[in-house]
């Protein structure tokens, strides 16, 4: 890995007593429905070659990546339970269309812990297997068209003011399994970079490894806290120790005031362990059904 992969290896420093990871896409950012919706699954019915049953790609994409409790995995793992949904459709069965496997890509996710298109380019370059060919043509386009369309998309209301109120006392970092080129565009364009120490994607690693490494400078267990939209992001929280705070899906404007007005407060004077961030991740854990309405 190169210094460049990972802002944290050369970018940040502990300043202050308390550290906060933020996700980007659906969580500070109302991008989640674009991004997908435009971007990803267009690709994905194009690449996998999935047009005679796109109406099923797509419902199986959306479910996967927005609507369930994968929502806001890495692409690479998101894109093999999207086939796998998909596979299992009578629908899709009935049509005899041949919904690819992709056994090769299985592997290279089984055996990497970098999930981004630098990685994947290189094994490409060392194996040269079509498969893995086509994945990285399908997340390079994926990111071009992104890089075309997603503009002018704001950060929800209220992250602005809690950044605001936060950079004075906490060391706050992105912790996202987005590309790190796209983050950093996004955050500048809407000049919230200057509140964050680091822009942390998908190329230095897993958000656990991420909020893991920034953790590790030397701050109290209860001074670390994630916010995310997605139970990926509580795991990654609850892998290293630190505090869970909830942006709930469809919700977002309702729980960042919630943070701005209370929730904050409470993590800074020690009373956010316990019963109230308990309370906030029942009320989370209702938001995503593990199951898709087709099998419901």
């Amino acid at each position: 890995m190169t210094v460049s992969d990972n802002p944290l290896d050369h970018d940040f420093e502990k300043k202050h007593d308390f550290l906060i990871g933020i996700d980007s896409d659906g969580c500070a950012f109302d991008s989640m429905e674009v991004k997908h919706k435009e971007c990803f699954i267009p690709n994905t019915v194009k690449y996998f070659n999935l047009a005679a049953v796109s109406k099923y790609a797509r419902e199986a994409a959306e479910f996967v990546n927005l609507y369930s409790k994968w929502r806001g995995i890495n692409r690479f793992p998101a894109l093999i339970h999207t086939v796998d949904l998909l596979r299992e459709r009578p629908e899709v069965q009935r049509r005899n269309v041949d919904v690819p496997q992709l056994a090769e890509i299985r592997s290279w996710i089984d055996r990497e812990d970098k999930l981004g298109n630098p990685a994947l380019k290189k094994e490409v370059e060392a194996s040269g297997t079509p498969e893995l060919v086509q994945a990285l043509a399908w997340s390079e386009a994926v990111n071009a068209t992104v890089d075309e369309i997603v503009h002018g998309v704001p950060p929800f209301p209220y992250v602005r003011e809690s950044l605001e109120k936060l950079s004075s006392v906490a060391d706050m970092i992105v912790c996202s399994a987005t590309p790190n080129k796209a983050l950093t565009k996004e955050w500048e364009e809407h000049d919230i970079a200057k509140y964050v120490a680091a822009i942390c994607g998908q190329e230095a690693g897993s958000k656990k490894e991420t909020l893991g490494q920034a953790a590790s400078h030397g701050y109290a267990d209860d001074h670390v806290l994630m916010i995310g939209d997605a139970p990926g992001d509580m795991n990654a929280a609850r892998a290293v120790g630190a505090l869970f705070y909830p942006i709930n899906p469809g919700a977002e404007e309702q729980s960042w005031q919630r943070f701005l007005n209370e929730a904050c407060d409470k993590f800074l004077s020690g009373e956010y362990a316990g019963e109230y961030e308990a309370a906030l991740i029942a009320e989370f854990d209702t938001y995503l059904p593990e199951l898709p309405p087709w099998k419901s």
